[in-house]
């Protein structure tokens, strides 16, 4: 579990490295000891005051140190979410970053598919799908706009380039995890954590 004050920091990390890449047209990593630990991470960039998402990107396994995967991430949701155009310079004083901090996530073992509603703890389990080639992630923070489980999965289902039923199917894995996140209320202003 991360402090308050160590979120903010991760989140004043992921504005600093929009800032730099603006200045330089280049990531440049910068490595806090503090958090040198690895851990999956996303960084999830919204419109200001009305909240739209304007990118999400992240590492759902520990492939970087904290601080690393953190000013990867909000670079690439920035900037290579191919959902959204790159975030021109004249936005930044107009979004506001969330870092959420993932558990590893774990496979969902079940004998019947039907059995994934009864595994799934809606509000607070993030859920990797695959299935083949195919794989997409929601994070807990989605059950704010999809809160039943059916609807849940049908869009992660939808959201990897299958049909909405496929999280029924027997050849589907499913993994789940769990968030520590912060955000800014506004923009270069307070943070907080956020409840999940």
């Amino acid at each position: 579990m991360f402090s308050l004050e160590e979120g903010k920091f991760l989140v004043k990390i992921a504005r600093r490295s929009i800032e730099k890449f603006f200045e330089r047209n280049k990531i440049e990593v910068e490595v806090i000891d503090k958090f040198s630990k690895k851990r999956g991470v996303f960084v999830t960039i919204h419109t200001y005051p009305n909240y739209e998402l304007r990118g999400c990107i992240g590492f759902p396994y520990p492939e970087y140190p904290i601080y690393e995967a953190v000013q990867r991430a909000a670079v690439e949701a920035a900037f290579n979410d191919p959902r959204f155009p790159p975030l021109k310079k004249e936005e930044l004083n107009n979004v506001v970053f969330e870092v959420s901090i993932l558990t590893e996530p774990k496979l969902i073992e079940v004998k019947n598919p039907k059995e994934y509603l009864e595994r799934i703890e809606a509000g607070k389990d993030g859920i990797v799908i695959e299935y083949g080639f195919y794989k997409a992630l929601f994070l807990p923070q989605v059950w704010e706009v999809l809160p039943e489980k059916e609807e849940f999965l049908s869009n992660l289902c939808l959201k990897a380039g299958l049909m909405p039923d496929c999280w029924l199917s027997e050849k589907v894995k499913m993994y789940k995890f769990r968030v520590q996140a912060f955000e800014e209320i506004k923009p270069k202003g307070e943070v907080r954590e956020v409840k999940i």
